[in-house]
């Protein structure tokens, strides 16, 4: 039995490297970033599927790109698409696991300073509140600053070292729970 895990997140999940300036929009491979390095920690019997976009948030429309970055709003849809979170999915046709994960706090740095601006005295607030969100949906819980930071090029985005901390470990808190 193959189990699936869908990963839905942003830039970081995307595997958006950290941006020496607003231009320089480079992607870690496949392998490099965290859902693949999770994916391969999972080893066989596991299909990781990456829905991750650049500039989703959690609950707001993007005021320049658009609606489609609400990640809130997408999210039905998207599991929809891959039959997750279905009632019938799951183990003895239960809800399958649900991981929820906070990500690092931000730094006010580099070229992305300015657009995160305060955003670093509220990110490092925001892990008691996933985690309550997630005991309510009855979730499991991952503070991702646990194990990782950003990185001091743009304060946001991961070095490749920490997309392979994140994923494995993240793999083993997946490994973990009952699909």
């Amino acid at each position: 039995m193959t189990r699936t895990v869908l990963v839905y997140g942003d830039s970081n999940s995307h595997g958006t490297a950290p941006m020496p300036t607003l231009l320089d929009m480079r992607r870690f491979g496949p392998d490099e970033r965290w859902p693949g390095v999770m994916a391969a920690a999972l080893g066989p019997g596991w299909r990781v599927i990456e829905e991750a976009l650049p500039g989703r948030t959690t609950v707001h429309p993007d005021p320049v790109s658009g609606v489609h970055k609400n990640g809130l709003a997408v999210l039905p849809a998207v599991l929809e698409s891959h039959h997750v979170r279905q009632g019938f999915t799951g183990p003895g046709g239960t809800a399958p696991a649900l991981l929820v994960v906070c990500p690092p706090p931000v730094e006010e740095a580099g070229c992305l300073a300015e657009v995160f601006e305060g955003g670093a005295a509220k990110s490092r607030r925001l892990a008691p509140y996933y985690a309550e969100a997630a005991a309510r949906w009855g979730a499991a819980f991952f503070d991702a600053g646990t194990v990782i930071g950003p990185s001091p090029v743009d304060g946001v985005h991961f070095e490749a070292a920490d997309h392979r901390r994140l994923g494995q470990a993240i793999a083993a808190v997946v490994a973990g729970l009952t699909f």
